[in-house]
C-alpha cells in the first residue's frame, strides 16, 4: 500500500467541504477557488473542481451568474452558495469536527510518544 495514494484519498474526503467553505465566503471563479486550495496545499486541478461544482450546483447546493470579463474575453461563471449550501456546510463542519475529535482520541498515545 502506498502512503502517497492514501494520503491523495483523504484530501479528496475533505475536498468538498473546502469547496462549499471556500465559496461560502462570496462569489467566486473556480481559478480563485483552486488558487485558495493550492494555499492550503490541497492541490486541485480543473479537471477535479469541475465535476464537483457541478455536482455541488445539481444538489441544489451551488449557483451561478455569468459576469463579462474584465479582460476582454468570454463572460466567466461565478459560484455562490445558496441558502441550502451554506445549511449543508454547517452539517459538513459540524461532521468533521466530530470526526477530528474520534481520530484525535484514537491516536492521542501515537501522537504523544513521538
Amino acid at each position: 500500500m502506498k502512503l502517497e495514494n492514501t494520503k491523495a484519498q483523504m484530501r479528496k474526503g475533505v475536498l468538498e467541504l473546502c469547496i462549499l467553505s471556500i465559496i461560502s465566503e462570496g462569489e467566486i471563479y473556480p481559478t480563485e477557488i483552486i488558487e485558495k486550495l493550492k494555499d492550503s496545499k490541497l492541490i486541485v486541478v480543473q479537471g477535479t473542481l469541475y465535476p464537483l461544482l457541478t455536482r455541488l450546483k445539481n444538489a441544489g447546493l451551488l449557483e451561478y451568474t455569468w459576469k463579462e470579463s474584465t479582460q476582454g474575453g468570454p463572460p466567466r461563471k461565478y459560484y455562490q452558495a445558496t441558502s441550502l449550501g451554506r445549511e449543508f456546510l454547517q452539517g459538513l463542519i459540524s461532521t468533521w469536527d466530530q470526526l477530528q475529535h474520534a481520530v484525535n482520541q484514537s491516536t492521542k498515545n501515537l501522537t504523544n510518544n513521538e
